[in-house]
Parts: C-alpha cells; sequence; structure tokens
C-alpha cells in the first residue's frame, strides 16, 4: 500500500460542506461511544447497526455519505482494541472520551464514494460523494489503484491523503548498518557515519515562548486570543513538517545503501522520567523525535528486502566493541578509552555493538576485529563480516 498526500483547494461552498462533514462524523463518534458505555457486553455489530437508526431520526446526518459514518464505527473499536493492547502491556489506562471538535482531525472514504479525474490545468478534481468535485493539487504520479481516501483537516488547509495498492520501490544497498540515536549527533552509523541533530523545536524555542506568554495575557474567548493561537498551531505544524522531511530524507539514505539495519529498542518513556538526583535532557529527547524515525525507518524497510531488528540496548555505550570489557561511561564523557588500546568516539563504539547484537540475532555470523586505531581522527573502513 502506498499513501500519497496531497493539498485541497474547496471554494467557499465546498469548505461549509466538509466542516459541516466533519461535524456529523464527530457527533456520530460520540453518539456510537454513549451507546457503547450503555452496554454490559459490548456487541460490534449491534453498535454498527443502529447507524440507520440514529439516519431515521435524524435526517441531518444523510447529508453524510453512508460508509463514511460507518467507518465511524470501526474507528471507535479500533480505538477501544488500542486500549485493550496497553492495558495487556501493563499501562494504566481509563475510558474512551468522546471527541470534542478540536480533536477531531480527519475523516474516510472507503473503497467508494471518490473519483480522481484527471485535466491538464494547474489542478486536478477529487469528486467527493456528498460533497462535489474538490481542487486538487496533483504535484507527482500516483502508482495502483485508488482504495480509499482520508480527508485531513490542517491547521489552515486540508489535505487528500490517497490510499492505493502500490507498492514502494526503495533500492537497498549491500551494507550491514548499526545506528546509534543520540541528542548530540542523531545518529552515529558502524561505518563512522555522524548525523548532526536539528533540533527543530529548539531553533523555534523563542517564538514559542513569545505566542505562549502573549496567549497568558489575553481573555479566554476573545478574537485576540484565537488569533495568537492560531499562529501557535501553524509554529507547531511547521515544526513538525521540518522533521518529517528531514526524517524521510535521512531514512531513505539509509535504506538505499543496507542490507541489515541494526537499532536500539528504545523505552523513550522511561527516559524522560524524572529521577532523583539525576538530571535527563528531557526536552531535548523529545525534541529529536526517534520513536517516529524508527517507525519510518522501519516502514521503508518493510517494503524492501532490508533485514530490520532491534537490539536491546543495554550495556552498549559501556563495553568494549574489541575486548567487551564494561567501563561506566557517563554522558558527559564522550570518548571511549579502554585499556586494550581502543580510543574512539563513545556513539562510534556503541554503533558497532548495536550491529554486533544485531548480527548475531539475523544469524549472519560475527563481525571481524577491527583494525587497530589510535586516535578518534582516524577515518575506520566499514565494518567486514561473515
Amino acid at each position: 500500500m502506498r499513501v500519497y498526500k496531497f493539498q485541497l483547494k474547496p471554494n467557499k461552498a465546498q469548505e461549509v460542506k466538509l466542516q459541516n462533514t466533519f461535524r456529523l462524523c464527530r457527533l456520530m463518534y460520540n453518539k456510537l461511544l454513549e451507546e457503547l458505555n450503555n452496554q454490559k457486553v459490548i456487541d460490534q455489530s449491534m453498535i454498527q447497526g443502529i447507524i440507520p437508526d440514529i439516519k431515521i431520526c435524524e435526517p441531518e446526518f444523510k447529508k453524510v455519505y453512508s460508509k463514511t459514518l460507518q467507518y465511524e464505527s470501526y474507528r471507535l473499536f479500533s480505538n477501544l482494541k488500542g486500549l485493550s493492547k496497553s492495558k495487556a502491556k501493563g499501562n494504566v489506562v481509563g475510558r474512551l472520551r468522546f471527541k470534542g471538535e478540536k480533536w477531531f482531525k480527519t475523516i474516510v472514504y472507503n473503497q467508494s464514494g471518490f473519483k480522481f479525474i484527471e485535466t491538464n490545468k494547474h489542478y486536478c478534481k477529487l469528486r467527493l460523494s456528498k460533497i462535489g468535485d474538490i481542487n486538487i493539487r496533483k504535484h507527482r504520479d500516483m502508482v495502483g489503484k485508488i482504495k480509499g481516501i482520508i480527508i485531513k483537516r490542517k491547521v489552515d488547509s486540508w489535505e487528500a491523503h490517497i490510499i492505493t495498492d502500490g507498492k514502494y520501490t526503495i533500492k537497498s544497498g549491500d551494507s550491514v548498518i548499526g545506528i546509534d540515536m543520540g541528542v548530540l549527533s542523531f545518529i552515529t552509523t558502524s561505518d563512522n557515519e555522524k548525523i548532526d541533530n536539528p533540533l527543530f523545536m529548539n531553533k523555534s524555542l523563542e517564538k514559542l515562548q513569545m505566542l505562549h506568554r502573549q496567549i497568558s495575557k489575553t481573555k479566554k474567548g476573545s478574537k485576540n486570543r484565537k488569533k495568537i493561537c492560531l499562529k501557535l498551531q501553524k509554529l507547531w505544524e511547521k515544526i513538525n513538517n521540518q522533521k518529517k522531511d528531514f526524517f524521510h530524507k535521512v531514512t531513505t539514505k539509509i535504506v538505499n545503501k543496507s542490507q541489515i539495519i541494526a537499532v536500539e529498542g528504545l523505552n523513550i518513556k522511561s527516559m524522560t522520567k524524572n529521577r532523583k538526583g539525576e538530571h535527563y535532557n528531557h526536552r531535548n529527547i523529545l525534541d529529536s523525535s526517534w520513536g517516529m524515525f524508527l517507525q519510518m525507518l522501519k516502514s521503508k524497510a518493510e517494503n524492501t528486502e532490508i533485514k530490520y531488528v532491534e537490539v536491546d540496548p543495554k550495556n552498549t555505550s559501556k563495553m568494549c566493541h574489541r575486548c567487551g570489557k564494561l567501563q561506566d561511561m557517563p554522558l558527559n564523557i564522550r570518548t571511549y578509552n579502554c585499556e586494550c588500546g581502543v580510543i574512539v568516539d563513545r556513539d562510534y563504539n556503541s554503533a558497532i555493538n548495536i550491529l554486533r547484537k544485531g548480527l548475531a540475532i539475523v544469524g549472519e555470523g560475527k563481525l571481524f576485529p577491527l583494525m587497530k586505531q589510535e586516535a578518534i581522527s582516524s577515518t575506520p573502513k566499514v565494518l567486514g563480516y561473515v
């Protein structure tokens, strides 16, 4: 499956219909959740079966395409399933919440109710049932047959996420790579390649703080408060777009040259917990968005023949990659200096250990020992393996 994101340009009448569709789908979700809360025994078919009855009692829901309304039942039970999985892992979970207007940002046309119309003009047309033909900016060709469309409401714009049955065509290489995640360097690979961490939120921190101060001085519900909130939302959207663009470039570069990718199985939530007597760089860890990056890398690897493996991160920074001896490595020590003569950057040492563990898991043999290194400045070659 492939997903293509295109910008929608509805006119004023179409935008009103879109907003009304979002409102009615949100109300349908809340009505189904209310019915679910009243049930003693969960019955998905019964919950979905009340949708036609609701449409009879409230004819306003007939303004929405039928399958789009039915999808809200699927969304509800998908959220419920997610809660069950989280609870099974030992997490404390509550109950599903009713959706407010600001927390409902997508509707789905699944399998039918849409048609993509090609034109020779700058904009093509996307026909959505009960809404009309909307201008869509198609900036790239699509591969495969369209299976569904997700309409997403952005801060001050609209997007169409078009899902097709096409396959990703990402070329893979023949290298084996271990990846160490960090804050100073976003990633360090086992072939001693470093990529600096852009920390996009930190770069916009002054603007974020200024907008938050301005919001705190305005009256709730006032027009000035809404204007400043809109500016803040746009800034957060810009930061997220910068991260996604950076992650796509880095993950594609890694996949294009790899055959095996080994990464750390990080528990990011525990890394950002407060602990007595210890200082953690919470903001920079969260700004790095390691989880989003690793999920993107895994998704691209799964669409090729690349082996993607997560390893236990325990002692990867403390262990010497040559002799295996352990030593304490506080975060302020950036060089690994071992009695056996190894003097390397700590992140590079960790990346080699991650790769070694990954190769052991996939059964690709063991690494040859490294050549002698006298200083960090020496440029190592790609590690051999058998």
